[in-house]
């Protein structure tokens, strides 16, 4: 087994931010600080690495007193839980003090600082998250995280139900990572999710959104769904009527294809694309004005076939934005296998039209204030989208004082 990352093969080891912070950090006592969590686990999968965060011995005080010392930004950004935020030239690089619990309370704990190492991987989630890197890349692994990264894998560090029992976001969390990292499901840490998904009930709407929206951002997530739809986790999270097999097959759909993820349009799809339970949803799961305002018009757009004509589509286009269109096509291509690239091709090329005429312009026409104005600049405006948004300004003006619509 590798023992250590090279650091002549991993940039985000080598780079200057990286190592100001780690000699900052270690510039009194060797090793007092290594890289841990996401940033680790990349590489050794061999993935993009873009946030580093950092452990260390150092309490918040030592360790900000250190990074300042070495010319360094310090943001407290989480005292509280022993964080403190260094950034170098700009970037961003989360450190926090090694801890171990104390007490735990399904989604809050009380912790304590502690210098062994061993303990604060202990209270970490998964093995492929407890592995540590120094700053000449060894690696302290004491939980076989890094045979779980290599194969794919997703454990629990220790008992899983004892796990969750401590947070109960650790059942989003393990088809979260499944979704992104794994290749095979761990039975041990299934079943313990199945036997205690009534458990999620308890944590906020907007973090098990939060969640759901990370795990559905995952290229191909079908491994976690499908754990979940067999652990019956998906009912406990939206309960109703699900339509797992038109979300599958808005996932296959994508596959291969130069489509990026869309959280949103896969929650659509496993609600069957009805508007009423996505409204449902959205209110259970406190969602945004803006992703209410998306997914009800991607739920009452025309139901464009994916040879629909460019005039309908680009009326289609105006009248609900590219993106719900564009979520609305790949929605009906997911329910009736009719292929939508050609559709998209076009309105990935299609710049939404501008209404050349204002209130300001009729005004200037000399026709007066009022309601009718409104009247007469909505009845130009459907004009101009029946033209295929071919007449211009000057034809437009020109029909309004002929009386035209």
């Amino acid at each position: 087994m590798t023992a250590a990352l090279d650091p002549a093969d991993h940039a985000w080891l080598r780079a200057g931010t990286t190592r100001r912070v780690l000699g900052a950090l270690n510039a009194e006592t060797p090793d007092a600080a290594r890289i841990v969590g996401g940033a680790v686990r990349n590489a050794i999968m061999g993935r993009p690495v873009d946030d580093i965060d950092i452990a260390t011995t150092h309490t918040p005080d030592a360790a900000s007193a250190l990074l300042e010392a070495a010319g360094l930004k310090v943001v407290p950004t989480g005292i509280e839980h022993g964080t403190v935020t260094a950034v170098a030239d700009g970037q961003p690089f989360e450190v926090t003090t090694l801890r171990k619990d104390v007490e735990t309370f399904g989604r809050r704990a009380v912790v304590a600082f502690t210098t062994d190492w061993a303990e604060d991987a202990a209270r970490r989630d998964f093995r492929l998250n407890a592995i540590y890197c120094g700053a000449d890349g060894s690696l302290f692994d004491p939980f076989g995280g890094i045979e779980d990264a290599r194969a794919g894998r997703i454990v629990f560090i220790g008992e899983p139900r004892d796990r969750i029992a401590e947070d109960h976001l650790r059942i989003l969390r393990f088809y979260r990572f499944l979704a992104w990292y794994g290749d095979d499901v761990d039975r041990d840490g299934q079943a313990a999710c199945a036997a205690m998904a009534g458990t999620l009930k308890a944590l906020s709407a907007e973090r098990v959104w939060k969640e759901l929206k990370k795990l559905l951002a995952a290229p191909d997530p079908r491994l976690a769904l499908e754990a979940m739809q067999e652990g019956h986790v998906l009912e406990v999270l939206i309960p109703g009527a699900l339509d797992f097999r038109l979300l599958l097959s808005l996932i296959n759909r994508d596959r291969g294809k130069a489509r990026a993820p869309n959280p949103l349009l896969r929650l659509t799809a496993l609600a069957g694309g009805d508007e009423a339970a996505m409204t449902a949803l959205c209110e259970q799961m406190k969602a945004s004005n803006a992703e209410r305002a998306y997914v009800q018009a991607v739920c009452v757009a025309p139901d464009l076939a994916g040879d629909a004509d460019q005039s309908a589509l680009a009326r289609a286009v105006y009248e609900f934005g590219d993106e719900a269109i564009e979520g609305r096509l790949r929605l009906a291509e997911a329910q009736s296998g009719t292929g939508a690239d050609e559709a998209l091709n076009f309105l990935h090329g299609f710049a939404r039209p501008v209404f050349p005429v204002k209130g300001r312009d009729l005004l200037e026409a000399g026709f007066p204030r009022g309601p009718e104005l409104g009247q007469r600049l909505a009845e130009l405006e459907q004009a101009w989208i029946e033209s295929g948004f071919a007449l211009d300004r000057v034809a437009l003006l020109e029909r309004a004082k002929r009386g035209e619509a």
